[in-house]
């Protein structure tokens, strides 16, 4: 994987780790695709997953779609920056390409769930996390109800769990309101808190 340098901060000396969390059905995916809708000079890190791809994903853009036996190779191999098990299958970050990324530069976004989160902050501490959350908790289980995605069991099963993700915003370094059909309103407040982190008089150091 060829990564090209990161043109957007003429004066960048580090690159950060930008994680975007939050609880299911709040729009992270919906806000990265935003962001690359935008061709904002970012590498977006793609998830490595067991489950199988939905009828428009692609393999290579939107996750990795790997087997059950693959992942686990993964793991031993320690090639993995985090892993979960989420709603009975696994999702992992490759560590190999966001490794790249950072070599050349450019700043990594990844996508991930809250506990997935946690274990980024622990393994490196000076990543950017960001927690991406509704108007309230009614209108949070909305969003999962319009989805339509899921069994009776499964909505059930979402809901509880996004209900015990917002009380952990504590966890986070900002928070991020995510407005419906607004979008470009919360990409910009993103820029402007990457902006902001790349103005640091101490500046975060990523390592992995």
């Amino acid at each position: 994987m060829n990564i090209e340098p990161n043109p957007y901060h003429a004066n960048q000396q580090e690159p950060l780790i930008i994680v975007i969390s939050g609880p299911s059905g709040v729009g992270k995916d919906s806000v990265i695709q935003r962001m690359k809708a935008r061709d904002l000079p970012f590498h977006y890190v793609v998830t490595a997953t067991t489950r199988p791809p939905r009828e428009d994903e692609e393999h290579g853009l939107d996750y990795f779609f790997i087997s059950s036996d693959e992942f686990a190779e993964m793991i031993e191999q320690g090639e993995l920056l985090e892993y979960a098990i989420v709603y009975n299958d696994y999702k992992g970050i490759p560590k190999e390409q966001v490794r790249q990324a950072l070599e050349s530069g450019r700043d990594v976004v990844m996508r991930v769930d809250v506990q997935g989160a946690a274990t980024i902050r622990e393994k490196t501490k000076d990543a950017v996390l960001i927690f991406l959350t509704s108007q309230n908790e009614e209108e949070l289980v909305h969003r999962l109800m319009a989805r339509k995605t899921e069994s009776r069991e499964g909505l059930k099963l979402r809901i509880a769990t996004a209900r015990q993700e917002l009380k952990r915003i504590h966890e986070f370094d900002y928070v991020v309101l995510n407005r419906e059909n607004q979008l470009d309103e919360t990409v910009d407040t993103i820029l402007a808190i990457i902006r902001a982190e790349h103005h640091r008089v101490h500046p975060r150091k990523v390592s992995m």
